[in-house]
């Protein structure tokens, strides 16, 4: 089909001028020399397609027009769809050629004296033919006639008619265009080796990796198919590469958008859906309405370049004003996704919108060709945000893993916990009432005994009382619920469980310190809270060498009271820290481990928390976390 793509192709820069105003400098100019620069030629418009190069040669020099590099190529007369030009070659030395940047046109044929030098072979191109015809010495002075016919873009060149050394020219024919072809072309390959990776992620990362392969190979085939270097590889079959152009346009515009609502949501009132599932309709519309004119051999081409050219232009401006609006409301919001978004296309904007204004300060004789590196670094920001979805979902799959780890861990604990609490309970409820009948009957035999029998009867009696607190405590961690429930003030029983254990600090050479903030209250029972805290400065004492210090610490912490017990005794290393509260362990010599497990079992009861931290030779730090007092 016979659409105006520069036009699809400059709409896709020029809604670049309402997103960024960004001043650019004209330091973009045309490669060459000015020596080789022909300073002008002249065209004439026919449409006598048997015209041979002779009869033109013979027409009048009023039929002609003259025009230079710098002047706008003559409009096409209405009706008219042929047209010769000509102009004289300078001296030239061996391995000379000479080089046009754009003659528009579906046929192409380049005469010197008399004799065909070039023929295009009916390539279809619709960015303008690049010539390049070589020349000898001898060919200098004569006058070189091209004529053209077809095409939807006005007949003539545009830009400039170069005569240098062969190698030189040939190098700039062929970097011109082919660059084009190495930009898409790696843009198609970065795609399949997308879609082979997205077939190994799950359904989630699945869609986005498609989604981005989708996006990268429709621009990769816009790029390779916009290239004037495709005519020369392809011969005749390019109609095929507009057709390809069409689809790979009707393809990008939807998945850039999905694309952006997958990362930044549908937006508000859904806009962002809502836009994406009409492109996706009209694409549908534009595909069809392709077929049909193909099927009735572009009856319908007018109308259809109606559709895709201008009104499709007119939705890719809508298209990018949202998103681009959206970008900014989200990087405003601090999301670092919608930075690099924003970040890349500003950067295509930015490079764009300066080849548009020195494509327009030229006279519209620059070739776009920058647009397409701006791209890449659009293209490169889409995939660090890939990149970055990917790398949080790692992140959030370790924590996941830590949680579950954790968890897994209590549940064990649990688990080991619910055994030895209904073992206690059992054995603690058998074993007591003998214990007592035992500790009475020794009682009255130590009464009736001499001395030194009574002695054996009061050590007897002192094991059992300690078999009973060890029965006690047994029964206290099978059984942690809290009798009665009353508000505690955290400061007052701090300070009486200090009182009790002070003397046995000072017997051990250490010192209780408090610095304990006033107001603070738990719900607990206190006999339970007493029973903890000495528990936990008990082992801490014990812990204590010369000149021992142990603060205790307490304040509020939003809806929690903390409270902070610090020793600097022996301290304990990363082993010993990790199985505290194990069943029966304990790093004293004669200590059973219950201790710290009933002292756990009442925190717990009290829907509080404990964290320790110690080293080795600088003591240890238990901090309870306690919420604070509700009405009872």
């Amino acid at each position: 089909m016979k659409l105006p793509k520069p036009k699809i192709a400059a709409t896709l820069l020029l809604f670049l001028l309402l997103t960024a105003i960004v001043p650019y400098g004209t330091a973009i100019v045309s490669a060459g020399s000015s020596d080789s620069v022909l300073p002008s030629w002249e065209i004439r418009f026919g449409n006598t397609e048997a015209e041979t190069v002779e009869e033109a040669a013979a027409a009048s020099d009023d039929e002609w027009i003259r025009v230079t590099p710098h002047d706008n190529k003559p409009e096409t007369p209405r009706g008219i769809s042929s047209a010769w030009l000509r102009f004289s070659l300078p001296q030239m030395s061996e391995k000379s050629a000479l080089f046009i940047n754009k003659v528009y046109g579906n046929s192409v044929k380049a005469y010197l004296n008399n004799a065909l030098v070039y023929d295009s072979e009916n390539k279809y191109n619709f960015n303008g033919s690049k010539i390049l015809i070589p020349l000898s010495e001898e060919d200098g002075g004569q006058e070189l006639y091209i004529w053209t016919q077809g095409g939807s873009k006005d007949l003539g060149i545009e830009g400039e008619i170069r005569v240098d050394r062969y190698s030189e020219l040939l190098s700039v024919y062929v970097k011109r265009g082919l660059m084009d072809i190495i930009i898409g072309t790696t843009f198609i390959f970065i795609a399949i080796v997308l879609l082979i990776c997205s077939l190994f992620l799950r359904k989630g990362f699945f869609t986005d990796g498609f989604l981005l392969m989708l996006i990268l190979l429709s621009i990769g085939v816009i790029v390779v198919t916009y290239s004037s270097f495709l005519p020369i590889i392809l011969g005749n079959y390019g109609k095929v590469v507009l057709i390809f152009f069409d689809l790979a346009l009707y393809t990008v515009l939807p998945s850039l958008t999905f694309y952006f609502e997958k990362i930044f949501g549908s937006g508000k009132k859904q806009i962002v859906t809502r836009f994406r599932k009409f492109q996706v309709v009209y694409s549908i519309f534009c595909l069809s309405l392709m077929v049909i004119n193909i099927l009735l051999s572009y009856q319908l081409e007018d109308f259809y370049r109606l559709m895709t050219a201008n009104v499709l232009g007119i939705f890719m401006i809508v298209q990018i004003i949202l998103l681009l609006s959206l970008a900014f409301i989200h990087t405003y919001r601090g999301n670092g996704d919608a930075i690099v978004f924003t970040t890349g296309f500003t950067i295509f904007a930015f490079v764009s919108l300066g080849e548009l204004v020195v494509y327009y300060i030229s006279r519209e004789t620059y070739q776009l060709y920058w647009w397409k590196w701006g791209m890449v670094f659009f293209i490169l920001s889409l995939i660090v945000i890939l990149g970055r979805r990917f790398t949080r979902n790692h992140e959030q799959l370790v924590e996941y893993s830590r949680k579950l780890e954790t968890f897994n861990n209590d549940l064990q604990r649990s688990e080991k916990m619910e055994i030895i609490s209904e073992l206690a309970a059992s054995v603690a409820h058998e074993v007591r009432n003998p214990l007592q009948v035992t500790r009475g009957f020794l009682q009255i035999l130590g009464e009736r005994s001499d001395h030194k029998e009574r002695e054996y009867m009061q050590m007897a009696i002192a094991e059992l009382d300690r078999a009973t607190v060890i029965i006690s405590d047994f029964l206290t961690f099978a059984k942690p619920g809290l009798e009665t429930i009353e508000r505690l003030d955290v400061s007052e029983e701090l300070r009486h469980v200090s009182g009790i254990l002070s003397p046995l600090a000072n017997l051990q050479g250490g010192v209780i310190e408090l610095d304990l903030q006033s107001g603070l209250c738990v719900n607990g029972s206190s006999a339970k809270f007493k029973q903890a805290f000495i528990n936990i400065i008990k082992n801490s004492i014990e812990a204590l060498q010369d000149n021992g210090l142990i603060r205790v610490t307490a304040w509020k912490s939003e809806a929690h009271v903390m409270i902070s017990v610090r020793d600097n005794g022996e301290g304990m290393n990363g082993s010993e820290l990790a199985r505290l509260g194990e069943p029966y362990y304990s790093n004293k010599t004669k200590g059973t481990g219950l201790g710290l497990m009933v002292t756990f079992r009442i925190i717990e009861a009290m829907e509080g928390t404990t964290e320790f931290q110690s080293e080795k030779g600088e003591g240890t730090e238990i901090i309870i976390k306690l919420p604070k007092s509700r009405k009872i």
